[in-house]
C-alpha cells in the first residue's frame, strides 16, 4: 500500500476536529513523504493545517461554521511532540481569577524551549522561555496561580490578592501552592493566611 493510501485510510478513522501530528504517521513512510502528502490533502480540503506539523480533519458546524480546536489545545500538542512545558501566561492567569479584566490582544504563552512566535490558524502566537519555577504545575489552577503571582511579583502580592486566590482554589490545592518551589517573599506572604 502506497503512503498516501495508507495516510488517507488511517485519517478516515480520525475524529473530526480533533488536531493530530505529522508524528502520528511516522510508520507510514518517511518523514518527507508523510509531509508531502498531509501537505497534498490539506491543499485539496481534506484537511486542515493547524500550524506547522499539526493537522485536523476539517469540522463543519451549522451554527459556526469551521470549527476549530483551541489555541491551548494545539499548544499542547506542540509542547508534547517538542518535549516542552507551556504555560499560561501572568496576565491570562491573573485574568482567569479575576483578578484583573485586561485582555492580551496577541496571545502569548510561557514555555520552558525557546522564545518564538508561532502561527496557529490564522493567529499568532508568542512563547517567552521562562524559568522552571514559573512552569510548576502548569496546566492545573495550582500552575495558574504560580504564574499570575509571579507576574504580579513581591510589589503586585498583597493579603487581599492571596485571599482571592485561596477562595479559588481546594484546600487540597492551596497547600500544593505553598508547597511549591517559591521564593522568600512569596512564603511570607502564604504565611500571613495560613
Amino acid at each position: 500500500m502506497s503512503v498516501t493510501a495508507n495516510i488517507v485510510k488511517r485519517i478516515k478513522y480520525t475524529p473530526k476536529g480533533q488536531p493530530f501530528s505529522i508524528d502520528r504517521f511516522a510508520s507510514a513512510g518517511s518523514r518527507a513523504a508523510v509531509a508531502r502528502t498531509l501537505s497534498r490533502l490539506a491543499a485539496s480540503g481534506e484537511l486542515a493545517r493547524l500550524s506547522r506539523g499539526i493537522y485536523m480533519r476539517p469540522k463543519l458546524s451549522f451554527f459556526a461554521g469551521n470549527v476549530r480546536p483551541s489555541t491551548e489545545s494545539i499548544l499542547r500538542m506542540i509542547a508534547r511532540n517538542n518535549r516542552e512545558i507551556i504555560q499560561v501566561h501572568g496576565a491570562e492567569a491573573l485574568r482567569s481569577f479575576g483578578l484583573s479584566t485586561q485582555m492580551q490582544i496577541r496571545p502569548v504563552f510561557y514555555t520552558s524551549g525557546a522564545s518564538r512566535e508561532l502561527k496557529v490558524g490564522r493567529a499568532i502566537v508568542r512563547l517567552f522561555h521562562v524559568s522552571p519555577e514559573k512552569l510548576q504545575h502548569a496546566g492545573t489552577k495550582v500552575g495558574l496561580a504560580l504564574c499570575a503571582l509571579f507576574y504580579l511579583g513581591k510589589a503586585g502580592v498583597n493579603d487581599a490578592v492571596i485571599a482571592s486566590i485561596k477562595a479559588k482554589l481546594d484546600p487540597s490545592e492551596f497547600k500544593q501552592l505553598v508547597d511549591s518551589e517559591i521564593p522568600a517573599w512569596m512564603q511570607v506572604s502564604f504565611c500571613k493566611l495560613t
